[in-house]
């Protein structure tokens, strides 16, 4: 999960075969252009899920398992208010990377197919 990546460790030196498998979970967790979308939307505020789907186009309960894979994983934080859930970026870290990635590729116009 990448919540451990998020925790601080006891030992004074971490394993470069730890930052490896960490640095891999975070590219996991962001592996789905659902996520992505999800993560580039609530970069500015947070949004409940009825926000969300205005946004981004999909069904309702795959938005639920998108939401929920990136809570699990320590990305997403969700707080209630009645029947909605909002939910926000807790981790900082993942939402620079999705906005460095998506930028680079935009301004270097990386769409054609090969």
């Amino acid at each position: 999960m990448v919540k451990r990546a998020n925790q601080k460790t006891t030992d004074a030196v971490v394993e470069p075969d730890q930052v490896f498998e960490l640095a891999a979970e975070v590219f996991r967790v962001m592996s789905a252009p659902m996520r992505l979308k999800i993560i580039s939307s609530l970069c500015n505020r947070e949004k409940n899920v009825s926000e969300l789907l205005s946004e981004i186009k999909t069904t309702q309960p795959n938005m639920s398992q998108h939401l929920n894979t990136l809570y699990q994983a320590g990305v997403l934080g969700k707080r209630r208010e009645g029947v909605q859930i909002h939910y926000r970026i807790i981790d900082d870290r993942v939402a620079s990377l999705c906005r460095a990635v998506c930028t680079q590729i935009a301004i270097e116009g990386e769409f054609t197919d090969q």
